[in-house]
């Protein structure tokens, strides 16, 4: 490695002696216990070509001054002033330093941390053991993650302990690669579980991500990455870049930017990749993006210049003060700065002008001994936001307090003893630095297993002033160890890019209302899907489902698809159009029966009544009467009594009214077979018999009824099988061979019936009824015949009205067959309605 200062041993008696050039510290003083500082002080350092034949040249700094990490370094002294003024820590002990500049290089990182560990003499002592207690007992730094890891590897195996104020790669929290490795500031294992949350919290799922190419932006951007899938946010791109990459890859990145449609960009980019691709972005055109900032660059008052910037937000280390502090960088005058060369490099530069005996640029003017750095505003002047300045200043005093627990005794109100002749070494201050647990101005320091203190974070928003300058300002907090639900909380309004008033949305896909689900679209991240409503009888019911949940039974989806709601359930309603058309029909039909037995009544005594055997004809009237009424027990909410009623009323009636049909049927027969010459039939089928015969018939039925409401009767049943929709609430007819028995039974009887009155058909006229039972039966067949497909295959009600339909056509078959014609003639000719008459048509036939 080029400059590199090693330690070699030469032959007998040479000694150990240092190779390389070395080179003095930027700022340095002695003590009791030195502690080293390495910061990048100078942002770049000369490359030179080797030939590989002479010694290489040392690097050499070179570009502007970073002011803010000279302020950094400025408050390494600052505390180390402070610790050796005080009585309670390490009294009457010295601490010095040692600070170097590490350009911000690797090797340059390298060289001083080499420097910290042999010194910088020729010789260390002439015998020739080479070993040797290290030069400083800890090192505060590097400010970069990358730089961090070279030094790391170097104090490493010397066990020198290392406290970074601004190194945040997870990848330092390794402690088998890196054990003497600590630091003050979080790893960036929680800036990216911070930057994932709060991606999620804005509901930003489609962002572009753009990283450093070192450790510090490959580790956090992997961090980060790996969080926000966990979070299910998608990432569009990932861009990496460094400061040195050739112009076409910067503008392949910024180009990539311009182009994407995700307006949200994460970015884990150190400050000094950030300058390189803003000067490319800065001249396209393009809409205004959403920065979320990492803590390299977001709290960095050099990026406020660049108004693309405006509304960016990112996490940052709290803000702090420290009392003393702000005076003691101002406190610096001509006479100071002129014993430290980089303090002389700092007045010129931010003066503009050449202190006395420095070469005075072309142009430049001589320092008169006016300037005053409180006239100035720039990052070493700007105390107003300290950040990583309490980051050095924690580290120090970690450094401070762990060797005040070796060198130090004390009890409560006793102020402590120091002894500055125990040899202390880097192990020992390694050992106690990691139990350190103190406060100071407010500010806990402690270190966990890994040598990382709580994660705790300001939430940092660029907000616009009404006078055109932009600052810094804390719109919420982030605490690591807080609650669940008290992680991240914010406290202010958050200026957005572009001036915007309302939160900017970054989706890919627009999100899933209630009622429908994403369908990742093939090929495609899984934040770019459609939106696919859910099935009948499904439904989500909250925003971006994944699926659609089923709704229970006896619930369904409703229009929305958003909220199950209890089925309808159907039955055949007496307030419904059909169920009143029905009612109707029935009470039309009982009041008919009415009027036919009070006509039947009034004219009891006529020939046409008498002739037509009276009292089965009044039966007949009330068993009809009974059946045109046993339909309203159809209609209505089935329950458990009405289920059993209106199966077994309706068996019973109609099995009443066609045993009088049958009685009046063999009736008209036996009257003609009693006018034959010796036959005396009738005496075996009077109206006792008749009487006996409708009664056997209907108490079979009655039997069957009865059995099948003991062994399994009808009961009310809520059918969710033939509609999906909607629940069908009926009356299950219990034991399947029970119903049709009923219904097997009542069509047995008909078709008896059917079978004599077809027989006597062709009778004398006055026994005619014949003719009107036969068309009335017929019609009934009819009726109950197609009654069965109908009922089997009528859905819900509609099965009901077909059930009900059935009994009143075949009620209203029979009476208007049987009754009507009689009650014409009782009614409208009454001169038909005589013995004469009756007896002359049969004269009449029998001729």
């Amino acid at each position: 490695m080029a400059g590199a200062l090693t330690l070699a041993k030469g032959g007998p008696g040479s000694g150990c002696t240092l190779q390389g050039t070395p080179r003095p510290a930027s700022l340095s003083q002695p003590g009791d216990f030195v502690i080293g500082g390495v910061f990048s002080i100078h942002y770049f350092v000369s490359s030179t070509e080797h030939n590989y034949t002479s010694r290489p040249k040392a690097p050499h700094c070179t570009g502007s001054l970073n002011f803010r990490n000279v302020r950094f370094a400025r408050t390494m002294v600052f505390a180390i002033k402070e610790i050796n003024n005080s009585s309670e820590l390490l009294p009457g002990v010295t601490l010095g330093y040692q600070i170097h500049d590490s350009c911000n290089s690797v090797p340059v990182t390298v060289k001083a941390a080499f420097q910290l560990a042999n010194g910088i003499e020729p010789v260390f002592f002439p015998n020739q053991s080479c070993s040797k207690s290290a030069t400083v007992h800890a090192v505060v730094g590097e400010s970069s993650s990358t730089p961090s890891i070279a030094m790391s590897r170097i104090l490493g195996p010397f066990s020198i302990p290392q406290v970074s104020h601004f190194a945040t790669c997870s990848c330092l929290s390794d402690k088998l690669q890196y054990p003497t490795f600590s630091r003050t500031i979080p790893s960036d294992y929680y800036q990216a579980a911070a930057l994932a949350r709060l991606v999620k919290h804005f509901g930003w799922t489609w962002i572009g991500a753009v990283r450093s190419d070192t450790d510090y932006g490959n580790s956090g951007m992997a961090a980060f990455l790996q969080a926000a899938q966990a979070e299910g946010i998608c990432v569009e791109y990932s861009e990496a870049l460094y400061r040195t990459s050739p112009r076409a890859k910067v503008r392949h990145v910024a180009e990539v930017i311009s182009r994407s449609t995700a307006r949200v960009i994460v970015a884990f980019v150190a400050t000094g990749e950030m300058l390189v691709l803003l000067s490319e972005l800065e001249g396209m055109l393009m809409a205004p993006l959403q920065w979320i900032g990492s803590e390299a660059w977001v709290t960095n008052h050099m990026m406020l210049q660049f108004r693309l910037f405006a509304g960016a937000i990112g996490f940052g280390i709290p803000r702090s003060v420290i009392p003393g502090l702000r005076d003691f960088l101002l406190d610096l005058g001509p006479a100071q700065v002129s014993n430290s060369p980089l303090l002389t490099e700092f007045w010129e530069s931010a003066f503009n002008c050449s202190l006395g005996g420095s070469q005075t640029a072309a142009g430049q003017k001589t320092c008169d001994g006016n300037q005053n750095l409180r006239d100035l505003l720039n990052p070493y002047t700007d105390t107003s936001q300290l950040r990583i300045s309490n980051m050095v200043y924690k580290a120090v005093y970690a450094i401070a307090h762990a060797i005040h627990s070796i060198i130090c005794t004390g009890k409560p109100n006793i102020p402590p003893h120091c002894n500055r002749s125990i040899l202390v070494g880097p192990q020992q201050i390694m050992e106690h630095l990691r139990k350190v647990n103190f406060s100071r101005n407010g500010y806990k320091v402690s270190f966990d297993a890994n040598g990382d203190p709580v994660a705790i974070y300001e939430l940092v928003n660029w907000q616009m002033m009404r006078d055109g300058h932009m600052e810094f300002v804390t719109v919420g907090h982030y605490d690591a160890s807080a609650p669940d639900g008290q992680v991240l909380i914010m406290n202010r309004n958050i200026t957005w890019a572009g001036g915007q008033p309302k939160v900017p949305v970054s989706v890919c896909s627009e999100s899933c209302p209630p009622g429908t689900w994403k369908a990742v679209q093939r090929g495609r991240p899984v934040c770019c899907y459609d939106c696919v409503p859910c099935a009948e009888g499904e439904i989500s019911n909250a925003t971006d489902s994944l699926d659609c949940i089923t709704c229970p039974a006896d619930y369904w989806s409703n229009a929305k698809k958003d909220e199950c709601v209890p089925k309808p359930v159907e039955f055949l309603s007496f307030h419904e159009v059909l169920g009143i058309i029905l009612t109707a029909c029935s009470v039309t039909g009982a009041c008919i029966a009415i009027t036919v037995a009070a006509v039947f009544y009034r004219h009891r005594d006529t020939p046409i009544v008498k002739a037509n055997n009276s009292e089965l004809s009044f039966l007949l009237v009330f068993s009809l009467k009974l059946c045109f009424l046993c339909a309203l027990t159809f209609i209505g909410r089935p329950s458990e009594w009405s289920c059993m009623l209106r199966h077994t009323a309706f068996g019973i009636t109609f099995v009443l009214c066609i045993s009088c049909v049958l009685g009046k049927t063999i009736v008209v027969l036996m009257a003609f077979k009693a006018t034959l010459p010796g036959c005396n039939v009738m005496k075996w089928f009077g109206p006792p018999q008749q009487r006996l015969s409708v009664l056997a018939f209907t108490l079979i039925q009655v039997l069957i009824c009865v059995l099948w409401l003991t062994i399994s009767p009808p009961f009310p049943n809520e059918n969710m099988i033939h509609y999906k929709e909607k629940i069908i609430l009926e009356c299950d007819v219990g034991s399947a061979v029970g119903f049709w028995a009923v219904l097997g039974y009542i069509g047995l009887l008909s078709i008896l019936c059917f079978v004599l009155a077809f027989l006597a058909r062709k009778l004398p006229d006055n026994f005619n009824e014949a003719k009107f039972i036969t068309f009335s039966m017929l019609i009934f067949c009819a009726v109950w015949i197609t009654f069965i497909p109908a009922y089997v295959s009528s859905p819900g009600k509609f099965t009901v009205a077909v059930e009900i339909f059935a009994i009143l056509a075949s009620s209203f078959g029979l009476i208007i067959c049987i009754f009507v014609p009689k009650c014409f003639i009782i009614l409208f000719q009454p001169e038909k309605n005589t013995k004469k008459h009756m007896m002359g048509k049969i004269s009449s036939k029998s001729l």
